[in-house]
């Protein structure tokens, strides 16, 4: 785990103490990637009938991954310093947790990667668009499974600007 970033290096805020959206101009533009995740778990019976297409709503993934891109396109109007960026892609994959948790839930897990090029990163876009799928879900299957519940939604990557990459440290064996 990396040490928190010293009060004044936090660049959201004036010397005054106001927020304020940080001036990138002076910036190069690269090649930006981030990649976020989160999880939603939920009752196996819930899981068993978003494979098998029974959920009224429609296609559950289907409509969360659109969701996702939809909400990393629309990041600066849900995060008030965010800039606007051209995004160049925004990927969105699901996986199955199958083992139970201890309150018998299993998941599924979101992984999204947003890109572009430009003057600041995309960290903002990815956790967004993880949130939003996982959302998306939430609100599809909550008719029948209100007890479901969203954790962990966590940067893992970032690539491009001058710090370059960071990865998230894995804590155990599973790498979760």
């Amino acid at each position: 785990m990396t040490a928190l970033t010293e009060t004044n290096d936090l660049t959201h805020f004036s010397d005054a103490g106001r927020a304020r959206m940080v001036d990138v101009s002076a910036k190069a533009e690269t090649q930006r990637v981030a990649i976020a995740s989160g999880v939603l778990r939920l009752q196996p019976a819930t899981l068993a009938r978003i494979r098998a297409g029974q959920i009224a709503k429609g296609d559950v993934l289907t409509v969360a991954d659109v969701a996702a891109v939809m909400a990393a396109k629309r990041t600066p109007d849900l995060i008030p310093m965010c800039h606007s960026l051209a995004l160049t892609g925004v990927d969105v994959d699901f996986s199955e947790i199958p083992e139970p948790d201890t309150d018998g839930c299993v998941g599924i897990k979101v992984m999204t990667t947003a890109r572009c090029v430009g003057q600041t990163g995309v960290e903002m876009e990815a956790l967004t668009a993880a949130s939003a799928a996982l959302l998306t879900i939430y609100d599809m299957c909550k008719a029948i499974d209100r007890g479901m519940r969203i954790e962990s939604i966590q940067l893992e990557e970032k690539r491009g600007g001058k710090s370059g990459v960071w990865r998230r440290e894995r804590t155990n064996e599973a790498g979760q």
